[in-house]
């Protein structure tokens, strides 16, 4: 299993991501925390249900949240994984924002794939908590990340901007 990172430390994944075209038929453990993808999850959603006390999503970049939103599907997701394929890629900072904000999602949001510790402050602002690193990547000095900056002025997912912050306006 991979380590996960959070702004407090580390801790084991105990998250499982559906192997590529495996199907519910397959003896898949019970009890087991898998992450579906978001056309398996579309697909086998009411089966899915049924079976795992315990459902994650599992987003790639280019995923369409609309349809997550207007199905109530959020709330069904214990967790919810955006790969990153590339560290240029941005595409899961807004997908992140997009979820936080628009669909009010209040689990736990991580990052995975080509993630690298000078991302995670970032990744942060826009609503992520959790992160597995890129192979070979050091996680203790990926901790480090969450002190580069003490008082950013730009509001985030999380805290109002500064200017808000400095004259008691913050909501």
């Amino acid at each position: 299993m991979s380590i996960l990172i959070t702004a407090e430390g580390f801790s084991e994944d105990v998250w499982q991501t559906l192997p590529a075209g495996d199907e519910l038929q397959q003896a898949l453990p019970e009890g087991a925390r898998f992450l579906f993808p978001l056309a398996f999850w579309q697909a086998r959603r009411a089966e899915i249900l049924a079976r795992y006390p315990h459902v994650g999503l599992w987003l790639e970049p280019d995923a369409e949240l609309s349809a997550l939103f207007e199905a109530g599907d959020l709330p069904h997701f214990e967790v919810i994984a955006i790969h990153f394929p590339r560290f240029a890629d941005g595409r899961g900072y807004s997908l992140a924002r997009l979820l936080r904000e628009r669909g009010q999602y209040a689990g736990e949001l991580r990052a995975v794939g080509d993630v690298l510790h000078d991302q995670l402050f970032a990744m942060r602002r826009v609503g992520f908590d959790a992160w597995v690193l890129k192979d070979g990547k050091d996680a203790q000095k990926a901790l480090s990340a969450f002190a580069t900056f003490q008082n950013p002025y730009q509001g985030d997912v999380r805290q109002a901007p500064l200017f808000r912050r400095r004259n008691g306006t913050a909501a």
